[in-house]
């Protein structure tokens, strides 16, 4: 059921993005998040798209992998999607019916808009595919780091946003196990209106919660006897160093916010 949703795992390579510093994906992604929103016309998100599938082909990550991670928000897409095409008028009718008008507006603007949610979605899952939670804390904390200056914890801001990425996939596993057992003892979670199955999904809810505490807690306890001390500065084993393909990649994202101005 849940096992197929791939969203915070890491998958090992050695590609060229999975070598890449862990620093350099992070603004990377970040730029392209905001180069999503930017274009307004066919020229521009077709750049964005183009720059996606290049990356896709840079990390060699399997399609069906990236496909994955854009499944879960096929409902939102379609959703989005039909809004669109209803309440957004403009050029030639298409279908006029009842309540219902759509036109040619309406169906490019659904398109444009359900194309946008994807590449936002697929972009930012080459970040956790290509970058391990243990570098990916360490690039946060190194970028966040003007911010000490403020006297903000950044040490344990990078923890707690790596350990969420972390434990995305486990809450998914232990969800899907809930569910099998429940289901197994006759619990629907399929059948009924939408009230129903919002009700359905208390049972769900309460053991997950519980679960998630738990492992919160005993995560805790493990960082305490391990002598976990927060922002105290300590060692890398593997200390980040900016190469020249890193150089190379800061330059393409400049190139790339000029193509786009």
């Amino acid at each position: 059921m849940l096992s197929g949703i791939t969203i915070g795992q890491y998958f090992p390579g050695r590609s060229l993005v999975h070598r890449m510093d862990p620093r350099v994906k992070l603004v990377l992604t970040f730029a392209y998040i905001v180069a999503v929103f930017i274009p307004r016309n066919w020229v521009g998100m077709g750049l964005a798209a183009g720059f996606l599938v290049f990356s896709v082909a840079l990390s060699r990550l399997p399609l069906k992998l990236v496909w994955k991670s854009v499944k879960p928000i096929l409902p939102l897409v379609l959703f989005t999607s039909v809004i669109n095409i209803f309440f957004v008028d403009g050029g030639d009718i298409l279908v006029d019916w009842w309540i219902f008008h759509i036109t040619v507006r309406g169906v490019v603007t659904a398109v444009f808009i359900a194309l946008r949610i994807v590449c936002l979605i697929a972009g930012s899952s080459l970040l956790t595919y290509t970058t391990s939670p243990t570098t990916l804390t360490d690039a946060l904390e190194r970028l966040m780091k003007p911010l000490k200056l403020l006297h903000v914890h950044v040490h344990e801001i990078a923890m707690m946003m790596t350990i969420a990425l972390r434990f995305i996939p486990t809450l998914l596993d232990e969800t899907d196990k809930i569910m099998k057992a429940q289901m197994a003892r006759g619990a629907d979670f399929e059948s009924g209106n939408l009230v129903q199955k919002a009700k359905a999904m208390i049972p769900l809810l309460v053991p997950l919660f519980i679960s998630a505490f738990r492992r919160a807690t005993d995560l805790a306890m493990a960082m305490e006897a391990r002598g976990y001390t927060g922002s105290t500065e300590t060692s890398r084993m593997y200390p980040l160093v900016y190469e020249q393909r890193d150089i190379l990649a800061y330059v393409i994202i400049i190139i790339y916010f000029l193509l786009f101005l």
